[in-house]
């Protein structure tokens, strides 16, 4: 899921991206509330984290803000503020839950997947399908015919946004962004070494080829016989 932090402490921030992309997510960061606020109003976030003191624009404004805007993407609150007043002011002003730090990961990353549960029907789906191949977006479970697959946390983020994209060519630049976080190329075949990594996952021992290689355009990931 690709998940927005908001945090002005470097450090908290550095900790909390590596955690969540470690646990199959793709988070981008924020350190301060007006660049927050431009990167939830011009993408499409699954869920925010926002720190409530943040410099240029505090949290609270931030999401009252987006609430105005009619963007209703879950916000999860995450402060050192944790008093019931504070609690209140914070779900009062938008956001649909509140931790206090510290916290235990563990326990972020539970109320996240609840927050992404809560969205509107026309939310990202939470099970992908392609033949026989399901991944399953909560538990983060991969089957094909019914047989488990155990992928690396890049693996998976990498199957997870072809599978998002089933039936359309997947470009290298589109990979680099969205699963890679680059935005340039470094020039090296580090997409090609992960494709082949998970095609010998998802289709050796299978009747059906579901990865397919398009020359000089980039993957597709479909239905098709081999």
């Amino acid at each position: 899921m690709r998940i927005l932090i908001v945090e002005d402490d470097r450090e908290a921030a550095a900790y909390l991206v590596k955690a969540l992309r470690e646990a199959g997510h793709a988070p981008d960061h924020a350190a301060d509330g007006l660049d927050g606020y431009a990167l939830a109003t011009e993408n499409g976030y699954d869920v925010l984290i926002v720190d409530r003191m943040l410099p240029k624009l505090d949290g609270l404004s931030l999401i009252g803000g987006l609430r105005e805007q009619k963007i209703e993407t879950p916000v999860l609150i995450l402060s050192a503020l944790g008093q019931v007043d504070d609690r209140v002011k914070g779900l009062r002003a938008g956001g649909d839950d509140y931790l206090t730090k510290p916290y235990a990961f563990s326990e972020l990353l539970a109320r996240v997947e609840v927050l992404s549960r809560r969205k509107s029907p026309q939310a990202a789906e939470t099970v992908y399908r392609v033949g026989d191949l399901v991944l399953d977006r909560l538990s983060h479970r991969v089957t094909r015919g019914g047989e488990e697959i155990d992928l690396q946390p890049r693996e998976y983020r990498l199957l997870e946004y072809l599978m998002r994209h089933a039936d359309q060519v997947v470009t290298r630049t589109m990979l680099l962004e969205n699963v890679w976080d680059y935005h340039f190329d470094p020039q090296t075949n580090v997409i090609d070494v992960h494709v082949s990594r998970l095609r010998s996952k998802i289709d050796r021992n299978f009747e059906k080829t579901l990865l397919h290689t398009v020359r000089g355009a980039g993957y597709v990931i479909r239905d098709g016989a081999r």
